[in-house]
Formats: C-alpha cells, structure tokens, sequence
C-alpha cells in the first residue's frame, strides 16, 4: 500500500489531506503534536480533529511527534521508506501576533522543521512529491502599494491596474518588504521548497495559500480569519476590527478545493514549482462583508469592537490569481464559494458545540 505523510494531520488543511487521500485509497501516516493549542491554548486544541481521523479512517496512523525533531521524524519515513508517494506539509506556527512573541519558536518550527522534512524526504523517499502549504505573507506588505480605492464596504484595486481582473500573480517581489517575523520564517520554508526542487530535482511545490479555511478550523483569535469570526457570532463573543475600518479584503479558499489543488499536482508534479492559491475573484470578502454575511446566516447581530490599530505585515487588499496552476491543470476547479463555506463553518462549530459528532465535509476527487 502506498503511503501520504501528512504533518499537521489533526489541522484544518493537514485533517483535510487525510480524508481526501484516504479516499482515493492511501494509507496515511499523520504527524501532529497539537502546538495549535499551546500556541492559542485550549479553544484552539486540534484532538478533536485527531481523534476523529482515528475513528473514521481505517488506515491512519498517527504519530505525535514535532517535526524539528530530526531523529522521530527520520524514524517515520524509515518505517515507510518508498511506498510514501508523497509528503504533505501543512504544520506550521501560523500567526502573526504570536511570532513575534517567540521568534526563535517560530522560526524553528517553520523554517527548521520544513528542513528536517525536506532531508528526510531526500533520504528515504526521493521520488515522493513534497506538497508545502506556503502563504500570501511570503510577499510582505508589498501588495499595500498598490494603487487602492476606498468604497463603502471594502478596499478595492484601481480598475485601471492589471491586478484588477484577476488578482495578484507569482511574479510579485518577496524582497525588500515588512513581512512580520512569521513571514520571514514562510520565506525561509518557501525558498528550501524551492530550493531542493530545482538543486536535487525532487518534486516540490510551494502553494502560496489565501485565507484558508472550513468547517475544519480550530478559529482563534490569533489565527483562523473566517472560523474565528463564525465563532464569535454563534457564542456572543465580542469581535474587534483590527485597523482599516474593517475594509481590509482577503480571499478565502475551501481546504478540499485547497487539497484537491495538491492531488492534481501530485499526479503530474512539476519540480520546484510556486503557485498562489486563494480563493481570486470566485470567493473574496472584506472584514465588514464577511461580517454582514456571517449576521445573515447565525440570524444574529454580533457585538462588535473597533481600533485604530492594523496588526503589523496586514494586506489592505489580498486577492490570489490562480491561472498559472489552472494552466498547469485545466482539470481542476472550485467547488466551493463564499457563503456555502461560511455555512459549513457555522454547522460544523454548531455541531461541536453541542457535543455530537463533528460534521466533516464532503470529500472525493474532482
């Protein structure tokens, strides 16, 4: 049986990888720790998640190690050696806030721990595809140059500019940018990703991702943009807007249109590629739009807070161009846009917390 590696199993996209894949008939070798919830503590624990990919997928193994740990992680890919087919990366530290609390913890599990998983993969499995899931935060601020338009409800570019239609694309600058120290350990992973790509010629790819989310997403206020605000919504909790009058605008993608972008590259990968991989123009949405539809779908009005102060490294205006990977693979396509996202948001926490079952989403191969 053919094997994905899969860290950050028990995570939004990490437990995402784990159903699709196990769908199209892999054995999945899952490394997770949960640093989720010593990074945003407990509201934010993934064990849920974990204990459900144990329950419903009868070939997930879990192995609760932390990926900078060169020798546990060596050990799992020793065990499957060849048969992993490809290797899914998704753990991460993933704040912006948080990073600059502990740099030296932020850096280490992102660029540190990508390394480990790099040589490892290189040493037992070098014909394996190496998936990353990179970040819009590898570009820094720079997108807040661009030539931005205040309207009522959002920031939009300038019609005239050629990122109008479809979005910012691949060729963006990294360089010379405020990225927050999070951004710089993505770039760091970014590059490696690249690099062993392009020097060793293994089969990797950096998807620079948008606001990724679903009803899979352990929101916290640090991390989790959409869940975050859903859950704010359903349980009373005041939210507060973080600078721009709440007009910042952020693309979103759905984890399973998200992972279904990683099988269609792992069936055909392309060495040391890069691609952006948001939701575009088919799912975007500013803080004060998701909020209105976030009211309209709870049936409630949240209570809301408002400062002056933008989180450092923030994008006013954020939204993915994906021709270049739909180029590459004209057989995928979204499947899932705003507002039915938002609502597997609110029925997944809904279902969580009044202690049933947690609703997964659908899953299969498009």
């Amino acid at each position: 049986m053919k094997w994905i590696v899969v860290t950050g199993s028990a995570g939004l996209i990490g437990a995402e990888t784990c159903r699709f894949f196990a769908q199209q008939g892999f054995a999945i070798a899952g490394i997770d720790n949960d640093l989720r919830q010593t990074f945003f503590g407990p509201e934010a624990s993934t064990r849920w998640s974990r204990e459900q990919l144990q329950t419903s997928l009868p070939h997930y193994l879990h192995h609760e190690i932390d990926i900078r740990d060169e020798g546990a992680v060596g050990r799992v890919f020793a065990e499957y050696g060849t048969d992993i087919a490809a290797v899914v990366h998704s753990a991460a530290q993933p704040s912006h806030d948080w990073a600059a609390t502990a740099p030296f913890v932020d850096f280490s599990v992102n660029a540190q721990g990508t390394l480990v998983l790099l040589e490892a993969t290189r040493r037992h499995c070098p014909d394996a595809a190496f998936v990353f899931t990179s970040t819009n935060k590898v570009y820094g601020d720079t997108p807040n140059l661009l030539p931005l338009v205040e309207l009522e409800t959002r920031w939009e570019i300038d019609r005239g500019h050629p990122y109008y239609e479809h979005g910012i694309d691949e060729a963006m600058s990294i360089d010379q940018t405020k990225h927050s120290l999070f951004g710089v350990s993505k770039v760091a992973a970014d590059v490696l990703v690249q690099e062993y790509g392009r020097y060793f010629g293994m089969k990797t790819v950096c998807f620079r991702g948008g606001c990724l989310t679903g009803p899979g997403h352990s929101g916290a206020k640090l991390h989790g943009f959409l869940a975050y605000l859903v859950k704010c919504a359903v349980t009373g909790t005041p939210y507060t807007i973080l600078g721009y009058k709440g007009k910042q605008v952020r693309d979103n993608i759905h984890a399973f249109d998200l992972v279904n972008m990683f099988w269609h590259f792992i069936q055909a990968p392309r060495p040391g590629e890069v691609y952006n991989a948001g939701g575009g123009r088919h799912s975007n949405c500013s803080i004060l739009e998701a909020i209105s539809l976030i009211e309209r779908l709870v049936g409630t009005r949240m209570t809301l807070l408002r400062s002056d102060e933008n989180r450092i490294g923030d994008h006013i205006w954020y939204i993915s161009d994906t021709r270049k990977f739909q180029a590459h693979y004209p057989g995928w396509q979204y499947r899932y846009d705003l507002e039915e996202t938002i609502r597997q948001i609110i029925e997944g926490l809904r279902t969580r917390h009044s202690g049933a079952a947690d609703v997964t989403p659908a899953c299969g191969s498009a």
